[in-house]
């Protein structure tokens, strides 16, 4: 696809989400080929699912899925939109190809690694920041429809739930997702591609 139009996207991720991971990593790979600038924005699944009935391995999880959403919202009021992906590439390293289960250790990583400050991590147990929080998951809410979880991206201003995929597509392979994507979001009328999955995240 030759198209040297600039593109828009913003993606919405949750931290310990695996499939936002996946996909934040193709998204990355596109910035590199493609002509689009990308916002990155949070969606809590904690927020998402409060209130529902869950499995209890899954409610565990949501209960402590707040922290590093938290966190990261947090520093992004108190240090500007900057240092969302830098602490969301290092607390998502931690979490996923790096295997922490520790939520917090995931944290203190994560913002060391960023270059933040290690207090940031008192937001992780605070709701300080959780009006914003919220309202960034709504938003995405308000485009999607309320029965999807992430990763949620707008292309040029038309949202989708997904692309889930693994592994994460490099070099021309992402880029040619990506055009499929832009061309799906350029169609009116167009809502829905899906198949179920037949393999876990693969972040090798």
């Amino acid at each position: 696809m030759s198209d040297e139009q600039r593109h828009t996207a913003e993606f919405w991720f949750d931290p310990l989400c695996p499939w936002a991971w996946m996909t934040s990593r193709w998204m990355g790979e596109v910035q590199q080929i493609r002509p689009v600038d990308v916002t990155w924005s949070v969606m809590s699944l904690s927020v998402l699912n409060e209130g529902r009935e869950l499995p209890p391995s899954y409610r565990a999880l949501m209960d402590r899925g707040w922290g590093p959403a938290r966190v990261v919202t947090a520093a992004t009021e108190l240090h500007g939109a900057e240092v969302i992906k830098p602490l969301y590439d290092a607390i998502g390293t931690a979490i996923h190809p790096g295997g922490e289960d520790d939520f917090d250790a995931a944290i203190a990583k994560g913002l060391a690694e960023a270059g933040l400050p290690a207090d940031l991590a008192k937001y992780a147990s605070s709701d300080e920041y959780d009006t914003q929080m919220r309202a960034s998951t709504q938003r995405a809410l308000d485009l999607v429809g309320d029965d999807v979880g992430t990763p949620v991206i707008s292309v040029d201003g038309v949202s989708f739930f997904g692309p889930v995929v693994t592994p994460a597509p490099k070099g021309e392979a992402a880029g040619r997702l990506w055009d499929g994507c832009v061309l799906v979001a350029s169609t009116p009328g167009f809502f829905e591609l899906k198949r179920s999955r037949t393999a876990g995240p693969q972040f090798d």
